[in-house]
């Protein structure tokens, strides 16, 4: 049996399970130092230029730069809980069913911009581009979340022995 892989009772190797192995990944690792590195800057961002900047904003423009860096802040904690979840099952703190059990005390759920595009545009580069890349971040994690829970297949592609084995699986799930 090669490394990672279990034997079920019948004797056959089981697949390993996408989440175990993701979080155990190199490419984890560079997810969990991205995304814990976007919290760092944006909390240097807005507790040093960005609290400069909105001062010099309209009322109007310092109530959405408020509400922006509001649920900047929120998605960013979001993404910051669910990697430390991870890791923490990476490194065997905690299993993958006592990490999703934590999990839903805090909810990965998407969040989009709140304010209006002209308005938007009005507020600080920074800020936004900090909002976009939380945004394509939040994206991911949610993704990989809902892969790690097997709510959705990894994207195969289209071949031929993908679509084979998925009519099988169908015609023995209606027998």
């Amino acid at each position: 049996m090669m490394k990672g892989e279990r034997e079920s009772s019948n004797g056959r190797e089981k697949p390993i399970s996408f989440g175990k192995s993701f979080v155990s990944s190199d490419a984890f690792k560079l997810l969990f130092r991205e995304g814990m590195g976007l919290v760092e800057e944006t909390a240097n961002y807005l507790d040093g230029e960005g609290r400069k900047q909105s001062g010099s904003l309209t009322r109007h423009g310092a109530l959405a730069y408020a509400t922006e860096s509001m649920r900047l802040t929120t998605r960013l904690m979001q993404i910051a809980s669910w990697l430390l979840l991870q890791r923490a099952v990476a490194e065997g703190e905690m299993s993958a069913e006592q990490a999703d059990r934590e999990k839903h005390k805090v909810r990965l759920s998407w969040q989009d911009r709140a304010t209006n595009a002209d308005t938007y545009e009005t507020l600080p580069q920074r800020l936004r581009d900090l909002v976009a890349a939380s945004i394509r971040l939040q994206s991911r994690i949610i993704h990989l979340d809902s892969l790690i829970n097997g709510q959705q297949k990894p994207a195969v592609g289209d071949s031929p022995v993908t679509q084979q084995l998925d009519m099988l699986q169908a015609v023995f799930r209606r027998g």
